[in-house]
């Protein structure tokens, strides 16, 4: 039998670099017809591989994708990867002065150093943030992959829409659920009638990892810190897209920042905002700062909007993590550190105008689906613009927040997660989660991070606390 390795062989990764070079400009039209004429497969719609090996193809890839990464990218001058040239792109303040060429953010004014807030309360709100996102997660994970239509489906069918508490198989028709099928690596611990501690997903093991990183390396870690780190620490099987494909260059001796440039389609997906909570949660007041702590980590594995998606969430997560700011000025906060000609930042401002205006978010739901619905489900920027319509509509709510990021399909679980970290933060401490979300996570979480595995939340809130306050 053939070992197929996903998310890494080039006849698998083709057709996702002609749909990226749609994305951002590239004129891929004579390089697509000649894989279209040697039979090569269309991008997998939701796996790592496509249906029918062609190892047979393997040669033609490997050229097409290196032609393809040589095209003119017209974006690329309003996409900057580079933090200098990101910053460039921006107005930035702090107080209410005009800010030197390190200072990157339109939001609210961010307060000089001296000003900052004291970190009373921080090791509460982090432990609710840890909740959160654990909480969000879960919830996501069971309809991972699945289309919106099927997410609605499933929950009508059990009298749990609109979305108000985790998903169950119980009262739904046997012919829904065949016709619906769960996650198939999920439904095992992720339905209400078998939640027992949060089970083992990267969405929580990239936040154990980043934890890890500030503990070895402190917060002047570089890339190659991060890059070190994953190959001590993180077995390969237990990444995914831009970061295996990573994975993979580290290996091949290709070294950063070229890791998250060869044969990577998934450079803009949603991988690098998975990582950016520890990055906010430990720079609370200081969104420009955990935004540049965010791109030192994001750019192993991504560019572009890949990269905005990690510095939007950590930027609005620090400002969440002062507990003074509410959950607009978060986002507002999160604006002001990526380009705002960007993709992701119009999705973004799209998802905050849309939400603010429409009293029905499914109705918010299907008309982001309408206009971004032809990217990925894992791409970077419909992802961060249905989480900032969640937490806009639901307005600081943790159960209205991780309910509408969840319920607004694509990448579920990883929108799921941020959106309870960021609601977390704002409800400022765990008793004021509702104990429907939190008691079935028994306080307990598993990992396949060395040292982490069967830790619990409130230990996290006191290590992350630990790397928030130290000098």
């Amino acid at each position: 039998m053939t070992l197929r390795v996903t998310w890494v062989q080039p006849e698998d990764l083709v057709g996702h670099e002609l749909r990226q070079a749609s994305e951002d400009g590239r004129d891929a039209g004579a390089l697509a017809a000649r894989w279209t004429a040697a039979g090569g497969p269309p991008a997998p719609t939701s796996a790592g591989a496509s249906e029918t090996p062609r190892p047979d193809l393997r040669p033609l890839a490997e050229e097409l994708l290196d032609a393809l990464a040589s095209l003119p990218a017209p974006l690329s001058a309003h996409e900057p990867t580079a933090l200098p040239a990101i910053r460039a792109s921006t107005t930035p303040r702090v107080g209410n002065r005009p800010a030197g060429r390190d200072g990157c953010t339109t939001g609210p004014p961010v307060p000089p150093p001296a000003e900052r807030l004291p970190t009373t309360g921080l090791q509460d709100r982090l432990h609710a943030a840890w909740l959160g996102r654990a909480v969000g997660c879960l919830l996501g994970k069971p309809v991972e992959k699945l289309p919106l239509s099927a997410i609605r489906t499933l929950a009508r069918a059990a009298g749990n829409w609109p979305l108000t508490t985790w998903f169950t198989a119980r009262g739904v028709p046997p012919e829904l659920l065949a016709a619906h099928p769960w996650n198939r690596r999920s439904a095992a611990t992720s339905l209400a009638e078998n939640i027992d501690g949060m089970p083992e997903d990267d969405d929580l093991n990239y936040p154990l990892l980043d934890l890890l990183l500030l503990q070895r390396y402190g917060r002047d870690f570089t890339t190659a810190d991060v890059a070190r780190l994953w190959l001590d620490e993180l077995p390969a099987g237990r990444t995914f897209t831009a970061e295996r494909v990573a994975y993979r260059n580290l290996l091949d001796g290709v070294e950063p920042p070229l890791t998250a440039l060869r044969r990577n389609p998934f450079r803009e997906w949603i991988g690098a905002q998975i990582r950016a909570d520890v990055h906010g949660w430990t720079h609370p007041g200081d969104p420009v700062a955990a935004a540049a702590q965010a791109h030192r980590d994001a750019v192993l594995t991504h560019t572009a909007n890949g990269v905005y998606g990690a510095m939007f969430v950590a930027a609005t997560l620090a400002t969440a993590a002062t507990g003074t700011a509410d959950v607009h000025e978060s986002l507002a906060a999160g604006l002001g550190v990526i380009p705002p000609r960007s993709r992701l930042a119009e999705g973004v401002r799209r998802g905050i105008a849309y939400a603010g205006t429409e009293p029905d978010f499914d109705t918010v739901v299907d008309r982001l689906h309408a206009e971004l619905g032809g990217y990925h489900w894992v791409h970077a920027v419909p992802n961060a613009a249905l989480l900032a319509a969640a937490l806009t509509h639901a307005d600081g709510d943790f159960s209205r927040s991780v309910c509408a990021a969840v319920s607004g399909g694509w990448d579920t679980d990883s929108n799921g997660a941020t959106a309870g970290s960021v609601a977390g933060l704002l409800a400022g401490h765990p008793h004021r989660l509702p104990e429907r979300w939190t008691a079935p996570l028994k306080n307990r979480l598993a990992t396949s991070v060395p040292s982490f595995d069967g830790i619990g939340f409130d230990t996290l809130a006191e290590l992350t606390h630990t790397e928030a306050v130290r000098p």
